[in-house]
């Protein structure tokens, strides 16, 4: 019961089906499911995050926290403030719509030089439009950064590559033809992914099939912002779990998610290049590949402790409770944000850094680093 697109969408969703049957045919006739969601997201002029569709808010596919409201930028910002030094930075991986930049440069009690980078070209002119010269925007990772990094709901749209484990070995599932259509199709596990598959305890899997993904792009996307970090921290905040959450028996399904029009399903299939698609993070892995690289982690917690830790309820009373024109919309706000069945247990920050000194302000109580 998806809404039908207009017809130029449509015909782009096509266009682009053309051209990943087109890398099939000429792959052997099998890609894995990592090219196929690099492509259905990221395909110069067609792909998701390439396209000129709206994606954010109402109008779009899905809201983010920035989306809702300014409480999440502000009271984020109270953590930025804490790690930023004399001469530091911000870069904002991923800024979507300008609306988190917007927000936390108008909250930070100290002005900090911010960059974006922005692999959307379009985005990227829509974050222009609305910031104007408030910041600046990178094409690349610089060498050495000193200050903040900060990725907000960015990693779940990286390339995953998608895993079986049967009782015959570990699986690859990648993308085919059927009939002119896309379809699953799997093959033995190999070389980096086999590597990375293979150390999850067997113990954690039910017996049988058991499906999930790696995000291995994530990770090699954590190395290099640790490489660069010369001193500060890495903030990411996204939905996820720690690794024995992550593959557990009632994610056997795995974690594979499909937004379109503010509505959620699980075919990554279903009209390509108009839909996000997204998996969870293993919250894990993306430690480990930090402290690989010389990152110590500075806090693990649900985004609803860290921003209680961060000082929500004093933003929150900021505004007068008995101007209901005011504080209803911060209220319903707060608790999408905080509430355990909206967005405030699902989502999780974690905090990696160099030269910083823990504990952090977003979590003096409630880390969960020690589950990672």
């Amino acid at each position: 019961m998806l809404p039908d697109p207009g017809p130029d969408a449509l015909a782009a969703s096509r266009a682009l089906a053309g051209r990943i049957g087109a890398e099939i045919r000429a792959s052997a006739g099998w890609i894995p499911f990592a090219r196929y969601m690099e492509l259905a997201l990221y395909e110069p002029g067609l792909g998701y995050y390439a396209g000129g569709s709206r994606k954010l808010g109402i109008a779009g596919d899905f809201v983010t926290a920035p989306e809702m409201g300014t409480l999440f930028a502000r009271t984020l910002a109270r953590q930025l403030a804490e790690l930023l030094a004399a001469g530091d930075a911000i870069l904002e991986f991923g800024a979507g719509s300008g609306a988190l930049a917007e927000a936390l440069l108008n909250a930070l009690p100290a002005p900090a030089p911010y960059f974006i980078l922005e692999p959307s070209a379009e985005l990227a002119a829509r974050q222009r439009e609305r910031l104007g010269d408030r910041a600046k925007w990178l094409t690349r990772l610089p060498q050495r950064w000193r200050g903040v990094m900060l990725a907000n709901e960015v990693l779940d749209a990286m390339p995953v590559h998608a895993v079986a484990w049967t009782p015959d070995g570990i699986l690859e599932r990648g993308v085919r033809l059927a009939n002119g259509k896309l379809a699953w199709s799997e093959r033995p596990a190999a070389g980096e992914l086999l590597a990375a598959a293979k150390p999850i305890p067997a113990a954690l899997l039910p017996a049988g099939r058991y499906e999930s993904e790696i995000g291995l792009a994530a990770c090699a996307w954590m190395r290099s912002a640790a490489q660069s970090l010369e001193r500060g921290a890495i903030l990411v905040v996204d939905y996820g779990f720690p690794e024995r959450e992550l593959y557990h028996p009632q994610r056997s399904s795995g974690t594979l998610m499909c937004h379109y029009r503010h509505r959620a399903h699980g075919d990554p299939f279903f009209l390509p290049g108009l839909q996000d698609i997204t998996a969870h993070l293993d919250f894990s892995a993306l430690a480990r590949a930090a402290r690989e690289s010389g990152l110590e982690v500075l806090g693990y917690a649900s985004q609803g402790r860290f921003l209680v830790n961060c000082g929500i309820t004093e933003v929150l009373g900021e505004v007068d409770a008995e101007n209901a024109l005011r504080y209803a919309p911060l209220a319903s706000e707060a608790h999408r944000l905080l509430s355990p069945t909206e967005m405030g247990e699902l989502y999780k920050v974690l905090a990696l850094g160099r030269g910083v000194e823990p504990p952090l302000l977003g979590f003096t109580q409630g880390d969960r680093s020690l589950t990672l």
